[in-house]
Formats: structure tokens, sequence, C-alpha cells
């Protein structure tokens, strides 16, 4: 039995508008337990059987039928993400997978090749609309990243330390479901705020998209702006929503944190991660 673990990540740019984008490592994680088996492909979501297992099972069709097209495999996943948050538990989920696979089949591959093997089963099952490489590869290699969407390509990263809160209101939102549309009306201006990530202003990067994006997909900018009047260094809309992320520090996490209590949703504490994916063999 192999165990691999990946992480969700927040937003600094969504890239739905322009095929560039930027996001974040944070800790929290997503468990995928592999098993090799005679025949067949197996998958259970242990913390939610009645969610879709399709982006997990065509993670492991991918790496079967590249490297071991005579044997099954059965996958439990659990998570610590909660789906449909922008918090990318689809992302978690595909790495934490093709990287428990590419241990139990024994197969040696480039660790931008296991995520660009996630990304391309969540474009076959229609869970995102970009590919999210660039969740993708925060989620993979932790740390701030910059990508090129379009191209599949890694174009920074850079370690990243700040303390988060999470704002989780209670509605879902589907990456898939998002309005496009209306979101490339915006790519002239989150092409600004895509050059501020460039140039290392992460913070005022992700409050510009974030007041882009909430406008966009219908979203309140409340919890963003009750998060920096009560003092968070920056807060943004993570992905296609509904979650907020702010990050604070040690004066400003009580205020931020009180502000949120008003509003109804769930408050999660974590941290950026620079760690990455791991593997654990039992």
């Amino acid at each position: 039995m192999i165990t691999a673990s990946a992480q969700g990540a927040g937003t600094v740019i969504n890239a739905i508008a322009t095929l560039k984008g930027s996001a974040f490592g944070i800790n929290l994680k997503t468990y995928s337990e592999v098993e090799i088996v005679d025949k067949g492909i197996k998958c259970e979501i242990a913390d939610n059987p009645t969610a879709d297992s399709s982006l997990i099972a065509e993670c492991a069709r991918l790496m079967l039928e590249r490297f071991a097209p005579n044997v099954g495999v059965h996958i439990t996943t659990r998570s610590e993400i909660p789906i449909a948050s922008g918090l990318k538990s689809s992302s978690a989920a595909a790495n934490a997978t093709v990287l428990g696979l590419t241990e139990a089949l024994e197969v040696e591959i480039e660790p931008i090749e296991i995520v660009k093997l996630g990304v391309l089963a969540a474009r076959r099952t229609g869970v995102t609309i970009t590919g999210a490489f660039d969740d993708a590869c925060a989620s993979f290699f932790g740390g701030l990243v910059i990508t090129d969407n379009e191209h599949d390509l890694l174009l920074k990263r850079v370690e990243w330390n700040a303390d988060a809160l999470i704002f989780l209101p209670r509605e879902k939102a589907y990456s898939a479901k998002a309005d496009v549309a209306r979101a490339k009306l915006l790519a002239p201006w989150v092409d600004i705020a895509f050059d501020l990530a460039c140039n290392g202003a992460y913070e005022k990067a992700m409050v510009l998209n974030g007041l882009l994006y909430c406008n966009a997909f219908g979203f309140s900018t409340e919890p963003m702006i009750s998060a920096l009047a009560a003092g968070a260094k920056a807060a943004t809309l993570s992905g296609t929503g509904p979650s907020y992320i702010a990050l604070v520090d040690r004066a400003s996490a009580r205020p931020v944190k009180r502000e949120w209590t008003q509003l109804e949703g769930l408050i999660i504490e974590t941290k950026t991660s620079n760690k990455g994916a791991t593997i654990k063999a039992f």
C-alpha cells in the first residue's frame, strides 16, 4: 500500500481570463491510498462516498495505459480540503493519485510530468476550464508559482511564508460552471494583476484579482474588504469561489476572524506551504 499526499492552494491570479495564473500552496492536504490489484479500476472517496470520482479514475486510466496495462488498481482518497470551494481540491486529488501510482507501479516520471498527467485527466473529465496548471503546480511543488496555462509552462516558483485565513460560505461553486465569457471581458485588467505578480507584488495582485473576479462571477467583495479593513495584508476570491483567502499576521489574524464570524460560513486557519506533494510507503 502506498499513500501519497498533495496540498490545496490559494489564488493569486485566476487564469480563466488570460490563461496565465498564479497560486500558492496551503497546509490542507488530500491523501491517496493506492493498491495494485489483478484487474480493474476502483476508486473510493472515503470522506464523501457520493462525490464524483471520475477525475481519480481518469488519472488511474492514464497511468495504467502508459505503464502497466495488465494490472488494476484500488484507490481510496480522503481530504482536508473542502470540495468545490476554490481551494484546489481537484488538483490535489489528481496530484496525490498520480504520485501514488508512480510509486506503486515503480516507474520514474519527472515531477512536472506528474503534474501534467493530472492536468490532462482534469481536462478530459471536464472538472476545470483552464486545466488548472497553476493550481496543480502550487499543489504539487508548494510555494508560490506563476504559470502559462495555455502552454503548461511553470514560469516561476518562490518560497512563500504567511499565515492565512479562509472564509468558506455555505454554497459550493464548481469551476467548470464559471461564466468564462464574463471573465474574459476583464482580461486587460487581469493582465495588470498578472504583471504585478510577475514583479513580486503578490499581495497587490491578489486584491486586484479578487475585485475583478468577484464581479465576474457574482460574488460579494464584502469578505475581502472587511478583511483588509481589519488589517489583512491581502485578500482575494480563491479560484472561482466561493471561498475567500486572506493573508494575515499576528496582529491582524484575530480582527479578521472577528469580522468574518459576522458572516455565515466556515472559517479555516492555515498557513502557506512550501513542502509540496509527498509519498509514504507502508
